[in-house]
């Protein structure tokens, strides 16, 4: 306390003594046990109120041992087992927490990782992934601004996250302990295959696969890719102690429709520790991408016959030549190629108004501009019965797909009606007009979106010799061939919206995150964040069905189907309101990555070692460990004064022993006839 506050304290001494003194001696000279009790009573109640007006804090001091922890971190994924290193895992976390040399010294943390890092002393070696950087990244959030040593039991066999060598502090020591035999032997192993989700019908996708050696002698082997009973892919590989790796790569014909489940797999005549590393399985969904293209044209034209050609390339579409007045039906179709239409057209206008077909409409010098105004809102056309020749210009700012530049800008000149031409907002100008070296401002070559209706829009005849001048320039029809097919699969896209649109993969690999999400939208096409979709889940091998419930998150529902077996899957989503469904399947695929060691990495947890100023342990080395830790004297426990001062108003008691004083000096003076 200050001294002014002691003055304050002695004054209320005074003050509180003088004012007992006058009421019950001053003008009396009773000096009877009652009296001597009042007085006291009066002295206390005053003194008491004048001490919580002063109000002065009390100063105490605490002092506590803050020792330096001691994060010790067992990996609890199932690569330990694997290993068999468990038991061994167990025994040196036991020895570690039990010792009391290191209780007293350090503050013991106990944790487990595997994909997560949590705390805990029980662990099962049952985790299906292996992330060390989430223990680097927890650890620096949990023991902010301390120097720290850090002992982690674990194979260093990493699945998922990022390179842990360099993401714990180089500041704070890491002592790993090694577990599992880290004799080498011989191994062969797919370390790695990669593969596009999607292929289309008929055409070849490519497989990257790469193989991994380790042994002490040169070793053939087999290496082959079959899907069911059938090989589809073989091949003799080498290794040799200074060839340890080798990239693949393999085409593979997508002759099925669906999703096409595949297996690699490796092997030689040598005895090995580990074959399930030697088994990838894999799945490729092939998409039928095939389209029926009808040419309509009331005229001959070279075009049409370059159109068909150019087309055609693409095996997954064939093209039809008709007269509008002899078409039947356009339910055989997905694509109409309008050329140059007039009123002999109607019929076909009419009749997809109810088909809804994509339409790839081209004018020239025989175009019924009227009608075709009369027929499409996309562009307006006012045009003269002059002809002209356009050149093209590409347009920088197109980026509805992607495509390549064929050397537009040189190609002959396409003939047209002279005339002006007007494009709607939902028009994309891929190819604007130019007469000689003077821009028009017009379309040439022009897409449009409208209530999910695709169209195209090429204005102008004589595309024959931009496929002939291509061909010259390239010494092939490719370049122009493949511009074609970006539009037909332009108007082969139908994105009409849904009211309820799910996502999905066709497979997974068991043991990764199994994530489907869906939106529901309602009739105006607004995200609906009331709606409640549930979704219906069957294994189609045991036939077990399960039911959840899909979770709002910040735009879309979602559920989370992790830990389901290797095994085809079929499911329903229903929105509860609309019984809006959508039903599709997915299969997961037979694979554990934590089956794919022999070793542990003994050169990764070398290097997080040195990179922190460590040491790596082996099991029997564990009382080395100990010692080393016991006998460093950057970790000493430090001891913390901790003031508190209390304001006296805080103290209740005082309170109540005033009220107390204060009742008992009236009953007193009333039992006396004082009052």
């Amino acid at each position: 306390m200050t001294t002014n506050t002691i003055l304050l304290i002695l004054l209320s001494v005074l003050i509180a003594g003088g004012l007992s003194f006058f009421q019950y001696f001053f003008r009396t000279k009773n000096k009877s046990k009652t009296n001597l009790l009042l007085v006291f009573l009066r002295f206390f109640s005053i003194f008491g109120i004048l001490l919580l007006l002063i109000n002065p804090k009390i100063t105490s001091n605490t002092f506590e041992i803050v020792k330096t922890p001691l994060p010790i971190v067992v990996d609890n994924s199932s690569s330990i087992s694997e290993l068999k290193a468990n038991e061994t895992s167990l025994e040196i976390y036991k020895k570690l927490v039990s010792n009391k040399d290191l209780q007293e010294k350090f503050e013991i943390q106990s944790y487990q990782f595997s994909n997560e890092f949590e705390l805990s002393d029980n662990f099962n070696f049952k985790g299906n992934q292996t992330n060390i950087d989430e223990v680097a990244k927890n650890l620096k959030s949990i023991n902010k601004n301390a120097t720290f040593p850090t002992i982690i039991l674990t194979d260093g066999n990493q699945t998922s996250g990022n390179d842990y060598v360099y993401s714990f502090n180089p500041n704070n020591k890491v002592f790993p302990v090694i577990l599992g035999d880290t004799t080498t032997f011989l191994d062969l192993k797919i370390n790695q295959l990669n593969v596009n989700k999607y292929a289309f019908h008929k055409n070849k996708f490519p497989v990257e696969v790469f193989l991994q050696y380790s042994g002490n002698k040169s070793v053939t082997a087999d290496f082959s890719i079959s899907q069911g009973n059938s090989v589809v892919s073989k091949q003799s590989i080498s290794f040799s102690p200074s060839k340890k790796s080798q990239v693949l790569n393999v085409l593979l014909p997508a002759n099925n429709i669906g999703v096409q489940v595949f297996k690699a797999s490796i092997t030689s005549k040598e005895q090995e520790k580990n074959t399930y590393n030697n088994i990838k399985n894999f799945a490729v969904e092939v998409i039928d991408q095939k389209s029926e293209v009808a040419i309509i044209s009331a005229i001959n034209h070279p075009d049409i016959g370059a159109l068909k050609r150019s087309i055609e390339t693409n095996l997954q579409r064939k093209v039809t030549v008709v007269n509008p007045n002899k078409i039947s039906s356009l339910q055989d179709y997905n694509i109409l190629v309008l050329y140059q239409p007039t009123s002999e057209f109607k019929s076909v206008f009419e009749a997809n108004k109810n088909a809804s077909l994509n339409t790839w409409i081209i004018t020239g010098t025989n175009t019924d501009f009227n009608f075709l105004n009369q027929m499409q809102n996309s562009l307006k056309f006012k045009m003269s019965s002059q002809k002209e020749d356009y050149l093209a210009d590409l347009s920088t700012q197109f980026n509805l797909f992607a495509i390549d530049n064929i050397g537009f800008e040189n190609l002959p000149p396409l003939q047209n009606s002279f005339g002006t031409v007007t494009a709607k907002e939902n028009v994309d100008v891929l190819l604007s007009s130019r007469i000689r070296n003077v821009n028009t401002g017009s379309p040439l070559l022009a897409y449009a979106e409208n209530q999910g209706k695709r169209s195209a829009f090429l204005l102008g005849e004589n595309i024959w010799k931009w496929r002939l001048q291509s061909h010259i320039d390239n010494q092939s029809f490719d370049k122009f061939d493949v511009f074609v097919d970006k539009t037909i699969q332009f108007l082969a896209s139908n994105n009409a919206k849904k009211s309820l649109v799910v996502n999905h993969e066709s497979f997974y690999n068991s043991g990764e995150a199994i994530e489907i999400n869906a939106q529901y939208f309602n009739k105006n096409y607004e995200f609906d964040e009331n709606a409640k979709l549930t979704i219906s889940l069957t294994n189609k091998a045991t036939k077990q069905t399960k039911n959840y419930d899909l979770l709002k998150s910040t735009n879309s529902y979602k559920v989370n189907l992790d830990g389901l077996s290797a095994g085809i899957y079929s499911f329903k989503v229903v929105e509860a309101k609309s019984k809006a469904t959508y039903t599709s399947s997915f299969e997961v695929l037979d694979f554990d990555i934590e089956k794919q060691f022999v070793n542990p990495d003994l050169n990764k947890l070398t290097q997080l070692a040195s990179q922190t100023n460590g040491k790596l342990f082996h099991p029997n080395q564990v009382d080395d460990l100990v010692k080393s830790l016991l006998e460093n004297e950057d970790y000493k426990a430090v001891q913390k004064a901790i003031t508190k001062k209390t304001p006296l108003v805080d103290w209740i008691w005082l309170l109540v022993l005033i009220a107390i004083s204060l009742a008992s000096e009236w009953f007193i003076r009333k039992y006396h006839g004082l009052l």
